[in-house]
């Protein structure tokens, strides 16, 4: 374990997170929202720090970062648990699960980045579950990975304070960022988490010098309404400029077996309006 970074500590020896918009506070023995974070006689630590749960080789394409080292290999690394919980999770047996419920793999900074140079990796990924919070993991990797001119990227759903954020943007590469919906309710009701955050760290990237590329998976019934996702589109250009946007299927998953494939034809009447605003976009899932 690691004590966290970001958190402030309370009476009683409760803590309160401040890596996300969650805000938990925590009392002594009991983990926040993620699962991952634990008050530990008044002080958070990260359980899962060094201890993967997910380790693989990847094509950076699969991350999808279609504009970052094309047709290069990213050593790809998950730990348990997530900070927004996905009614259609495509990965939720290992993001909404205990820790202490899967096998894990010891895998500290140093040796993950002796990893990715052994296997010809240009990049390291923190991806399949929710990088950031593992973040001090996360981090740590980063400053190792760049002393050795590895590249860092995260998979993420974006959801994490602007403070931390700034500080892991020193190491960080490129980021794809999961823009679920630009419906609030949508990400009340589906995710449990909001839309405003995740805005937001969009917009803070874009204005630095991370390679952002942007996912949305198109739900039918839920997202997939056209002129919500022109709404979007035209919101990512305006505020983010022409970045690269991967428009994807979704399957029947998780808590939400009884939805539909989503249907070609939706997926190419949402690119087609897309490109009103976008130059890069590419379907996923097909």
């Amino acid at each position: 374990m690691k004590e966290c970074a970001y958190y402030k500590k309370l009476k009683e020896n409760k803590v309160q997170c401040q890596l996300c918009p969650r805000y938990c506070v925590i009392n002594e023995g009991k983990r926040g929202n993620c699962c991952i974070r634990e008050n530990k006689d008044g002080k958070l630590y990260l359980v899962v720090y060094g201890k993967p749960c997910a380790v693989h080789i990847d094509p950076i394409e699969k991350k999808p970062l279609y504009y970052f080292l094309p047709g290069s290999y990213s050593y790809s690394i998950g730990t348990a648990g997530c900070n927004l919980h996905c009614l259609f999770c495509q990965n939720w047996e290992i993001s909404q699960i205990k820790p202490e419920e899967l096998p894990s793999v010891d895998l500290p900074p140093k040796k993950a980045v002796k990893e990715a140079i052994k296997n010809n990796c240009e990049s390291i990924s923190y991806t399949y579950t929710e990088p950031l919070i593992s973040y001090e993991y996360v981090l740590d990797i980063c400053k190792e990975a760049h002393k050795r001119s590895i590249r860092n990227v995260i998979v993420s759903n974006g959801y994490i304070n602007e403070e931390p954020l700034k500080e892991l943007i020193k190491y960080l590469d490129a980021a794809n960022i999961d823009l679920k919906s630009f419906d609030a309710n949508f990400y009340r009701e589906l995710t449990g988490a909001s839309l405003e955050p995740v805005l937001k760290t969009l917009k803070i990237l874009a204005k630095s010098n991370v390679h952002l590329e942007i996912t949305t998976l198109i739900i039918p019934g839920y997202n997939d309404d056209i002129e919500r996702i022109e709404e979007m589109c035209k919101w990512i250009k305006d505020e983010l400029g022409d970045i690269p946007l991967h428009l994807s299927r979704v399957f029947p998953y998780y808590r939400m077996k009884d939805i539909s494939v989503t249907p070609l034809g939706t997926l190419q009447k949402a690119k087609k309006i897309a490109e009103k605003y976008l130059t890069r976009v590419n379907l996923g899932n097909v």
